[in-house]
């Protein structure tokens, strides 16, 4: 068998639900509804981190966040009086002494490109990392959304990754499509936007759709080149679907039943969508609940590639059971020191089994929850299940130890009153963008204000 090709779709704060094979309803994607019959689709995908570029570190890197201290989104949220401790100084980029992507692909003979968004940082960039092909239009690209599309540039960044693998069809190669949708600002066509004015939120169903057409473009390329018997196509989010408003009036997606969104260690924040196609070698149909983490990328990659997964990183290789075996099980660690622009807090969190642990540094304060009974986390089970939280606090501290994390310090400038109604008098993890009534949606709207004063005060 010839070396596969490998296509890396990856979008920005799509959210599990955000897709009509996940259950949503008020979105229309049948060319990813196609994808996941012909291949197979997780319902427990976990980005590495629950914001971008700590999540796409952890990607092209193989290893957590954590540990190369770049644990949020570049440049960062400022301290502020409103927050208890201080972030830690992170990393700017990914250091050349780390091998990311390109380096691992190409030693196998692959020619490598990047199409999109990188956001690790810009010195070095994708080029000095390695990849022979870049078509990186900036990282401001998501802020900046396409008046001749009426999209955030999806079928320019489609375009040029067709151009990408034609001239390279005859070598194996992978390509990395960065997309920056559905990230805020939202733009769609007009038209798009009247189909979908029932929709949650018509904006984002619109976008979401346009997504949909280009990777329908892709796979419908991939046919007519005669590569789609060899090609492996995954298609997955940086983190979850933002969940509250960060920007004036606009409505954002929901995550119902999970909780939260980007920049939250909950579900909501961590799981995302997961599809992977490769005919005739992974099951078509198949669903796998079993969790997996983005880090894993790397060793399972070059696994189906033909090569033995590289030492030394965090990601373990699911290749075995991606192809119809038994899935790896192991416990999944986060390390989070950030206040986030989406209202998170700088906390930890593990997942064992069906339980999940959460910890808040800025209170010494943990919580456990039973993902099998209680999927929105909902139910604290910390006072009942002692034992257990005590078992796990343990085995997360321990990782942290092993990973050399940066820790927190406290904030000597907190105005605790400013902390109070930012974080405990109103908690964003839960509020539910679909269930909410007026007041609530009048609630969440003035603790925006309070959190963009809080930046403006710095």
């Amino acid at each position: 068998m010839n070396q596969p090709n490998i296509i890396f779709i990856l979008c920005d704060d799509l959210g599990i639900n955000d897709l009509h094979c996940y259950g949503r309803e008020d979105h229309c994607t049948p060319n990813l509804d196609r994808l996941a019959r012909e291949g197979t689709r997780f319902t427990s995908a976990y980005a590495s981190q629950a914001i971008c570029s700590a999540s796409r570190a952890g990607i092209l890197t193989g290893l957590n966040p954590a540990r190369l201290h770049l644990t949020t989104f570049l440049p960062g949220r400022p301290d502020a009086a409103s927050q208890r401790v201080l972030h830690p100084e992170i990393m700017m980029h990914v250091p050349l002494s780390i091998k990311t992507w390109p380096r691992y692909f190409k030693e196998l003979g692959y020619v490598t490109g990047l199409i999109g968004k990188w956001h690790i940082g810009s010195e070095p960039g994708p080029r000095e990392h390695g990849f022979d092909f870049v078509y990186h239009p900036g990282d401001a690209k998501d802020t900046e959304p396409s008046a001749s599309e009426g999209g955030k540039a999806e079928f320019e960044l489609t375009g040029e990754t067709l151009r990408f693998i034609e001239e390279n069809r005859d070598q194996p190669f992978v390509a990395y499509l960065g997309h920056f949708t559905p990230h805020i600002p939202y733009c769609a066509r007009a038209d798009l936007v009247e189909k979908h004015k029932d929709a949650f939120e018509p904006v984002y169903a619109a976008l979401v759709e346009t997504l949909d057409t280009t990777v329908g473009l892709l796979l419908d390329k991939l046919e007519a080149y005669g590569l789609a018997e060899n090609t492996i196509v995954v298609f997955t989010s940086d983190n979850g679907g933002l969940h509250v408003p960060e920007l004036e009036h606009q409505r954002v997606t929901h995550n119902t039943p999970f909780r939260a969104g980007k920049g939250y260690v909950y579900e909501g924040g961590q799981r995302v969508p997961l599809i992977v196609r490769w005919p005739g070698r992974v099951p078509a149909g198949r669903v796998i609940d079993t969790p997996v983490n983005n880090v894993d990328w790397i060793p399972t990659l070059m696994e189906l590639a033909g090569a033995s997964p590289p030492d030394g990183l965090d990601g373990v290789s699911f290749a075995a059971g991606l192809l119809g075996g038994d899935m790896p099980e192991r416990p999944l660690f986060w390390h989070f020191p950030h206040y986030t622009n989406q209202g998170g807090r700088p906390s930890g969190a593990m997942r064992e089994g069906d339980w999940l642990l959460v910890e808040m540094y800025d209170e010494a304060r943990a919580e456990l929850y039973d993902l099998s009974a209680d999927i929105g986390e909902s139910l604290d089970l910390s006072v009942e299940e002692p034992g257990r939280l005590a078992a796990m606090r343990a085995a997360l501290e321990a990782w942290r130890q092993s990973n050399d994390v940066q820790s927190n310090t406290p904030n000597p400038e907190c105005d605790e009153a400013f902390f109070r109604r930012l974080y405990i008098d109103t908690d964003p993890s839960r509020f539910d963008p679909l269930t909410a009534d007026t007041a609530q949606w009048q609630t969440i709207q003035e603790w925006r204000q309070g959190m963009n004063a809080a930046t403006r005060k710095t």
